[in-house]
């Protein structure tokens, strides 16, 4: 795959899977903007791999911060792509606690906001960017991949609000393609199911190994270089429009 001449922005860039994206996306010969709140992680990165990525502190749900993102990105080269892997909040709580007490608005609120409202504001930001370049050699404009989780579909005990922000994104998914069919940019999204990154990865070798015994094939946590790989695949094959692909080996989420 290569993405020499274009640019993107990876949300959620500085970490985990974002991080492997810019990395996976600079090596292609792509242009990529780290859009993200982590100061330190983001520049560093951007130090690391040099020209062709900036790191634009950004967040997701303010418009002028996303739109400077885009700005970097264009002044970069054309800017076609667009990944949404933020992260970064998560609230356990049941709807009903063992006291009986419902569980807090407030927390519901802000992990919607977050992760659903996150994604669609950065995906109508930026499919409005692409949609305002020249199409390409495919006849395409550009395309977009969201990240959802396998929690949008089996959601365990405490997960609720985690689990309908991640069923909201898939369920954007479909809509949004056929939104942007006209404009000629594509819509895809990956649901991980249990990924090492950094933060999962700190809670110990006893508890991974409890996670990947849950996992049928291969019997362990996915590879962020697996996320990107995926995501750059999405990008780059234009006849893949509209789809939501699990990540997972195979895994289910049970109850808890």
């Amino acid at each position: 795959m290569d993405f020499t001449g274009t640019a993107a922005i990876v949300t959620g860039g500085a970490g985990g899977l974002g991080e492997a994206v810019v990395r996976a996306l600079h090596a292609a010969g792509g242009a990529v903007v780290i859009a993200d709140l982590a100061d330190g992680p983001a520049a560093d990165l951007a130090d690391e791999l040099g020209d062709r990525v900036r790191y634009v502190r950004t967040d997701v749900l303010d418009d002028d911060d996303v739109t400077a993102a885009i700005t970097a990105a264009s002044e970069l080269a054309t800017f076609r792509y667009a990944v949404i892997a933020h992260g970064g909040f998560g609230v356990a709580q049941r709807v009903v606690g063992k006291d009986n007490r419902p569980a807090e608005m407030a927390g519901f609120e802000k992990t919607i906001s977050l992760y659903l409202n996150g994604t669609y504001n950065v995906l109508r930001l930026t499919a409005a960017a692409i949609a305002a370049t020249d199409t390409d050699s495919r006849d395409e404009r550009g395309a977009v991949v969201a990240t959802a989780s396998i929690a949008g579909y089996e959601g365990q005990v405490g997960q609720s609000a985690y689990a309908a922000a991640k069923a909201g994104v898939i369920g954007l998914t479909l809509a949004a393609a056929r939104d942007l069919a006209p404009v000629a940019v594509r819509v895809n999204t990956i649901a991980p199911g249990t990924m090492l990154t950094p933060r999962m990865a700190s809670v110990g070798e006893e508890m991974l190994a409890g996670f990947a015994a849950n996992v049928p094939f291969p019997r362990r946590l996915g590879q962020p270089s697996e996320f990107a790989d995926l995501a750059l695949h999405l990008l780059s094959n234009t006849y893949l429009n509209g789809e939501v692909v699990r990540l997972d080996g195979a895994q289910r989420f049970q109850p808890r």
